[in-house]
Order: C-alpha cells, then sequence, then structure tokens
C-alpha cells in the first residue's frame, strides 16, 4: 500500500538517472535501424604470408579444445 503523504512522484533529477536513460532508450528503439549482420568471409590459408607465431602461445592455443586438439 502507499503512503497518501507520499508526494505523487519523485523529483527529476537533473542529470537523468539510468531508469530514464532505459526509458528513452525503449521509445527510441523503433527508429534505430541495424545494419544486416553478415559473417566474416573466411581467408584462404595460402593468403596468409609472413606470420610468425611464438612457441608459447602455438603450444597455449593447441592446449585450448576450441583452437587446438
Amino acid at each position: 500500500m502507499t503512503d497518501p503523504k507520499a508526494p505523487a512522484y519523485a523529483p527529476a533529477d537533473p542529470d537523468g538517472d539510468l531508469a530514464s536513460l532505459r526509458g528513452d532508450c525503449a521509445r527510441m528503439v523503433p527508429h534505430w535501424a541495424a545494419p544486416e549482420r553478415t559473417p566474416p568471409a573466411p581467408v584462404s590459408p595460402a593468403r596468409l604470408h609472413g606470420v610468425t607465431v611464438p612457441p608459447a602461445s602455438a603450444r597455449l592455443l593447441d592446449a585450448m579444445p576450441d583452437y587446438g586438439g
């Protein structure tokens, strides 16, 4: 139950607050157009010349399941 002596609204923060910013953003969403998301084209390994990887970095990546074995 609300307090009948409490003001009906909170005074606005002149600098704004997170809630008002989120509300402004939510109202602006229909006006923003997001660019189409296109995945980058894969690069052929034959085009990679002069790339050197330090042995420690190669071992680190080789130990990661996402990149190595």
